[in-house]
């Protein structure tokens, strides 16, 4: 099994936080649309014949493109790979784009999957994000795609917000599942460089996130999906028995994928190649017949590094077998070394073979990771 991913490059309007590839100018929209499709043909051969259960529309904003578009699309993707009959077929989405008809359109086009790009409840949130949608748009996105007929839908939450208070984080977690959604992704406000954000906080414009608030959120998020008997089953994920996101939690399985698009990733097990982060050296290159990405292959370290990366940010952990037998008795002894200060501290939980993070070791799981990298050569 295998999964494709599609980069949408434009957004709408800026948003102050987002370290995302995109462009407000939808200049080359066609053009580009046109080369998209080209290194589908291109890329033909990456996933060697696997079945495809999953394609993911992110972005960027994907809901800026017109049902045409995305027919296109799915259509080169079918006439190219073996897309399973069930596969998963995701679209990010703003809510100002999800009008009635757009979402029947979507619907009709065997899209079955919506991840909303909500943020907040709240219009002063948004404001300060810069996002172009409203309270209301939020929540009526959320019942126009129920009525036309989705039944998988995700929202996305930010905590961390400078100055919001708890009682504003619990009425946002309140209203999304008093929605009835059945998917959560939930995350934390980072400062990334080169955003309007950290621009802001650099000139005193705007303040950092309170980390000691945001721990205190993400405490209030987990304890409220837990009493909704959501499943925490990655770091900032959750959802209801069975409702995972098949295409993200392949990324966090180490199945392969395509990606296809300006700035999207790829991986075969082998190695990964990353896209140019150029809408216009996109389109100059795929015409020339040319993949404009960089690529590394993958040694023992670097594959050890991944799957303790991907593993311990989900409920199934990493597994004491799998790290042996795969990567060697050397990278094996290092990870149990290094992870011991962490069983004691029960920031870690052990049962059998399989590791996991525990609740405390979910507030630092980046500090735990990064500690269990390898980062000497393999003897």
């Amino acid at each position: 099994m295998a999964g494709i991913y599609i980069h949408v490059p434009w957004c709408r309007k800026v948003c102050i936080y987002c370290d995302f590839h995109f462009s407000v100018s939808l200049r080359n929209r066609s053009r580009l649309i046109k080369c998209m499709l080209d290194e589908i043909e291109l890329q033909r051969d990456y996933l060697k014949e696997k079945k495809i259960n999953s394609v993911y529309f992110g972005g960027g904003t994907p809901s800026v493109l017109n049902p045409d578009e995305l027919h296109a699309i799915l259509d080169k993707i079918c006439s190219i790979f073996n897309l399973s009959a069930t596969a998963e077929i995701s679209l990010e989405a703003n809510p100002d784009d999800l009008s009635p008809e757009y979402v029947r359109d979507l619907n009709d086009l065997g899209i079955n999957r919506l991840s909303i790009g909500v943020q907040s409840f709240f219009d002063d949130d948004l404001m300060w994000m810069n996002r172009r949608h409203n309270r209301d748009q939020s929540v009526n996105s959320v019942e126009i795609s129920k009525k036309a007929g989705f039944k998988n839908i995700s929202i996305d939450l930010i905590y961390g917000i400078p100055g919001m208070k708890e009682d504003k984080w619990k009425e946002n977690l309140k209203i999304a599942f008093d929605n009835k959604i059945n998917h959560l992704s939930a995350y934390n406000l980072t400062l990334e460089n080169k955003t309007v954000y950290s621009h802001k906080v650099s000139k005193g414009l705007m303040k950092e996130p309170d980390e000691k608030a945001s721990l205190k959120q993400y405490e209030i998020l987990m304890d409220t999906a837990e009493r909704e008997r959501f499943m925490h089953y990655e770091i900032s994920n959750f959802c209801l028995p069975g409702q995972f996101s098949v295409h993200n939690t392949s990324y966090w399985l180490q199945k392969h994928y395509l990606g296809i698009g300006p700035s999207a990733n790829s991986f075969n097990g082998r190695s990964r190649h990353w896209n140019i982060r150029n809408n216009s050296l996109y389109i100059e290159k795929i015409e020339d017949g040319i993949i404009p990405c960089e690529s590394e292959d993958l040694d023992i370290g670097k594959k050890y590094n991944e799957y303790v990366l991907t593993s311990l940010r989900t409920m199934w952990g990493a597994d004491l077998e799998v790290i042996k037998n795969k990567f060697g008795k050397e990278l094996s002894e290092h990870f149990s070394r290094e992870l011991r200060i962490f069983l004691d501290q029960g920031m870690v939980k052990q049962s059998g073979s399989r590791v996991r993070l525990g609740r405390s070791g979910k507030f630092i799981a980046d500090g735990i990771i990064s500690r269990l990298f390898w980062t000497g050569n393999i003897v």
